[in-house]
């Protein structure tokens, strides 16, 4: 019989006078062990224990391997690391690293049940699907898709896990609203054209304070970018006072949501509001004189001049009230840049010049943590067919951003990764290679 060789060693071209050998006798290789740092940041916070807590499991518990906490540890800690689809895990599965992440007791497999299933010891793409696409009345009596989920008990755990970020209640907090588009490319429910856009979009709607995720509320495209506003503030806020009754609270949007039902609603509820104005001729009209003046100020230095001036403003209609508005005359090289803010605060608390330089303009940092969760976190892997599948995933890819600022607020202060974003932790930190062995007594 002809002897049958596998090949164990490969010869590449040589480096200079050294031959370049490749072999794979290193055992359970894994890429991700500075994974590990998420696993001890989850022990310190319980955000996966407590987000899993939230669903309500109808499967007869002795028929199942994979607990809820389990499903969606794995899929959480896969987002961390950078895994964003499903497919993924088909391969992740025999990962006895994400294995020790999720809990597994059993990190390598080799007792699992069915002998299909033996190597693997965590779920494979389809479970976690049916996870995801259970519907929401389901109970013990539907077929194979089981586990629901709260969504009121969600929304009220990323404002806990908020408050307990803080030692002591902070005097004041402004609260940062600001809608984007998550693109579409198949035909889901609630799927609209976006004219600003220019695509077939959802427009979920994001609420930070500082780096603090409030709310990820996914939405379709056809309704107006500060629909639903007031109900989430409504409730965000409540929360807050019910823990902080003496904090002050400020939200601070663009000009997207400067609406009167909003306005109204912060007067009445004590929240004062710093907002971007959209401008028009008559506002234009009331800094005509200091855009002369800034004009005049670039002929003679050439460089970007500004003026403000603070004024009260109505409009014909829209507005019950008058209130104070805030003016910047801008005028650079390419000519006029006018600019306007309306704002509860009053002259006495903060000068115009204040008010837009450092209150309004800070919250463009808003704006750097909803990219950092679309695109590093995959917070736009929207591609289920119904809103509230997709919701699901939104709020799997919010629960993963809240656990790395927790990594970065917890584990990382005071060095240089402190600020950074999670795709830098995750390449300098979380990118580990590690050579995984599990016996008896250690992993």
């Amino acid at each position: 019989m002809k002897t049958h060789c596998n090949q164990r060693t490969f010869l590449f071209q040589g480096q200079n006078k050294r031959n370049l050998v490749a072999h794979f006798n290193g055992g359970n290789i894994c890429s991700d062990a500075g994974g590990l740092l998420l696993q001890q940041t989850e022990r310190l916070t319980g955000i996966i224990r407590r987000f899993a807590g939230c669903f309500t499991d109808h499967r007869d518990a002795d028929l199942i391997e994979h607990s809820v906490e389990e499903l969606v540890a794995q899929r959480v800690y896969a987002l961390a690391l950078g895994y964003e689809d499903l497919n993924d895990h088909d391969e992740l599965r025999t990962d006895p690293l994400l294995a020790v992440l999720v809990g597994k007791d059993d990190p390598t497999g080799k007792n699992r049940l069915r002998d299909r299933d033996k190597g693997k010891a965590l779920a494979g793409k389809s479970t976690l699907n049916r996870l995801e696409l259970t519907p929401v009345r389901a109970n013990n009596k539907s077929r194979y898709k089981k586990i629901t989920v709260s969504r009121h008990a969600v929304d009220s755990l990323f404002i806990e896990l908020f408050l307990e970020s803080y030692n002591r209640p902070p005097s004041e907090i402004v609260l940062d609203l600001d809608a984007t588009d998550d693109p579409l490319h198949g035909h889901q429910a609630g799927r609209f054209f976006h004219g600003y856009y220019n695509n077939y979009c959802y427009l979920p709607l994001y609420i930070f304070c500082g780096e603090h995720l409030l709310c990820s509320r996914l939405r379709p495209s056809n309704i107006d970018a500060s629909a639903g506003s007031v109900k989430e503030l409504d409730r965000i806020v409540c929360q807050i006072r019910r823990r902080w009754p003496d904090v002050r609270i400020v939200i601070r949007c663009d000009s997207g949501f400067c609406r009167e039902h909003i306005m109204n609603w912060c007067e009445h509820n004590d929240v004062d509001y710093v907002l971007g104005l959209a401008k028009n001729q008559r506002l234009k009209g009331e800094i005509a004189a200091q855009m002369q003046q800034a004009r005049t100020m670039y002929e003679q230095t050439h460089q970007a001049a500004r003026v403000f001036k603070d004024f009260e403003y109505q409009t014909l209609e829209s507005w019950s009230r008058s209130r104070r508005v805030v003016g910047k005359a801008e005028y650079l090289e390419k000519g006029e840049n006018p600019r306007f803010v309306v704002t509860s605060l009053s002259a006495d608390k903060v000068d115009a010049r204040t008010l837009y330089e450092q209150r309004y303009c800070a919250r463009g940092d808003m704006e750097n943590r909803i990219k950092e969760q679309q695109l590093w976190l995959f917070a736009d892997r929207t591609s289920c067919a119904t809103m509230r599948a997709n919701q699901l995933r939104l709020w799997f890819s919010s629960v993963a951003y809240t656990l790395m600022q927790a990594l970065r607020r917890l584990g990382l202060k005071g060095t240089e990764l402190a600020r950074a974003q999670c795709n830098t932790i995750r390449l300098k930190l979380l990118k580990i290679g590690a050579q995984v062995s599990v016996t008896v007594r250690k992993i």
